[in-house]
């Protein structure tokens, strides 16, 4: 018994305080390793939630503390149906043993793209499990015996009931006819009694200033009517009960007796409370009650959206000009996916990234918005594409391409015309090849600064790449656009004193 508990006491501590980890190597590349952790895998139903490793040959410099590390581990919860990743926990170290730093994310379901990190793990994990023969019959044995026990129960059941009712309806009929037992209350509210004592109460409180003084002498004549006002609500806990005391037209000129209750009718209504509406399902969204300033509100995992010091987008200004590196844009033609997503037009490609301060972002999705989120000197853009990139070590970088009325562009027409009919239905044209190279301007100077995703749970820590030269797009594919979302672009958040750094 006391082994018992004492798993049990073990199961409930953090992941830091169980069995140290058996690492198992999936893959092997160039200047990196992939390891799983097969202990750490837990299944519920077709998401899977895992801890996976990054061994590096070369050490790499953490932005934050400084330091070198050669390991990332990060435990992440995979979606085997629709293929997305959360990840949840990272711990970045210098080698097997020694932490630099670890950290929770909030972050967001991305599409895992092949052949990176997160696909590796996701095949691993996803696959089936795979019981030898003795554990499947095994198994087989005991679903039959659960089956076997509930049947008989059922039965045992079935049979109780119909004894209990031959031997007990015809007692309960002569027992009726002897007592003359009153039927059984109903448990629904008297509407119609709360009701007329509302009224009574109402009445009650306005009889003494109804009643003319003694020496008052009468009126002449008495006053027109006025119309009639609806009577008070009278409130019960979470109902209301209101009466409703308009007539027919056809019937204004009836006098009704004070109690005739005919004449009025009874509606219930549910008084909406504080506590009800915080935990109502509401969707974010860009106006309305889900709108940026209710993010936070909606969902406590979106709590950064409101608290956050290193928000986006910001008004890119008053930057320090200096000789930035170069991004390096590895993109290729390929194949691509595109959704309406109930939020923007999104589009997956193949084998495309970017490479920045020794680091390899591989660019997951794009995506646009209208106006531009982000300003320059106090000016908006007509539209923006943001190109979100992952790393290995699950850093995001978005390089954000600023879009501005013009020429027609047929990068972007070509993703028009393929457009959904259907929110959230994907559409993947098997012989239309893209490259996403084509989108960006000749000049690929930017401004840089330390931010956030710009929709929840506005996760911090994205590295902003800001291309400083617009591209035109035609004022039609812009309208397109905008029968989809005419405004899709968070609002401007504080600067808090961030470096911005611009390119000379």
């Amino acid at each position: 018994m006391r082994l018992i508990h004492l798993a049990a006491v073990l199961a409930a501590l953090p992941f830091v305080a169980q069995a140290a980890p058996t690492w198992q190597v999936i893959s092997s590349e160039p200047g990196k390793r992939i390891e799983l952790d097969r202990t750490s895998i837990k299944r519920e139903g077709n998401v899977v939630q895992a801890q996976g490793r990054v061994v590096l040959e070369r050490a790499l410099s953490d932005y934050r503390s400084g330091a070198d590390y050669r390991v990332i581990e990060a435990i992440t919860r995979y979606d085997c149906t629709t293929r997305n990743a959360t990840t949840i926990k990272r711990i970045y170290k210098q080698n097997e043993n020694d932490v630099i730093r670890e950290e929770t994310v909030n972050s967001p379901e991305l599409p895992v793209r092949t052949g990176t990190l997160d696909d590796k793990v996701l095949r691993e994990v996803c696959r089936p499990t795979k019981d030898s023969a003795s554990e499947l019959a095994q198994k087989a044995n005991e679903a039959a015996s659960q089956l076997k026990a509930a049947n008989e129960a059922m039965l045992k059941q079935e049979a109780a009931k119909e004894a209990a009712k031959q031997e007990t309806a015809p007692a309960m009929a002569q027992k009726a006819i002897e007592k003359e037992e009153a039927p059984i209350p109903s448990i629904r509210p008297n509407l119609r009694e709360q009701a007329e004592k509302a009224r009574a109460a109402l009445a009650a409180a306005q009889e003494p200033a109804a009643k003319p003084a003694a020496h008052t002498p009468p009126d002449p004549a008495p006053p027109s009517p006025a119309p009639a006002a609806a009577k008070p609500s009278v409130s019960k806990g979470t109902y209301i009960v209101r009466t409703n005391t308009s007539t027919h037209p056809s019937k204004k000129k009836e006098k009704a007796a004070p109690h005739d209750a005919p004449a009025e009718g009874y509606m219930l209504e549910l008084k909406a409370n504080a506590a009800a509406l915080q935990h109502a399902h509401i969707h974010w969204d860009y106006e309305g009650v889900g709108g940026p300033e209710n993010w936070a509100k909606i969902d406590p995992a979106n709590k950064l959206c409101a608290t956050g010091e290193r928000q986006s987008p910001i008004d890119i200004r008053e930057g320090i000009r200096v000789d930035l590196e170069p991004i390096r844009f590895n993109y290729r033609p390929s194949t691509f996916r595109i959704v309406d997503n109930g939020h923007t037009v999104q589009v997956a490609v193949g084998d495309s990234s970017i490479s920045l301060t020794g680091k390899t972002y591989e660019l997951v999705q794009f995506h646009f918005h209208r106006p531009s989120e982000e300003k320059v000197d106090g000016q908006r853009f007509d539209m923006v594409a943001h190109l979100v990139h992952k790393s290995d070590d699950g850093q995001l970088a978005v390089v954000a391409v600023l879009l501005t009325r013009g020429t027609e562009n047929p990068f972007i027409q070509t993703l028009w015309n393929n457009l959904p009919l259907e929110k959230n239905t994907p559409v993947a044209p098997p012989e239309t090849i893209i490259n996403p190279e084509t989108l960006l301007p000749e000049a690929r100077n930017y401004y840089t600064y330390m931010g956030s995703l710009t929709t929840p749970p506005c996760t911090e820590g994205v590295r902003w790449l800001v291309l400083k030269q617009p591209v035109a797009l035609s004022d039609e594919q812009i309208k397109i656009f905008s029968r989809l979302y005419r405004n899709n672009a968070r609002p401007i958040q504080r600067t808090s004193e961030r470096l911005i750094k611009e390119g000379r």
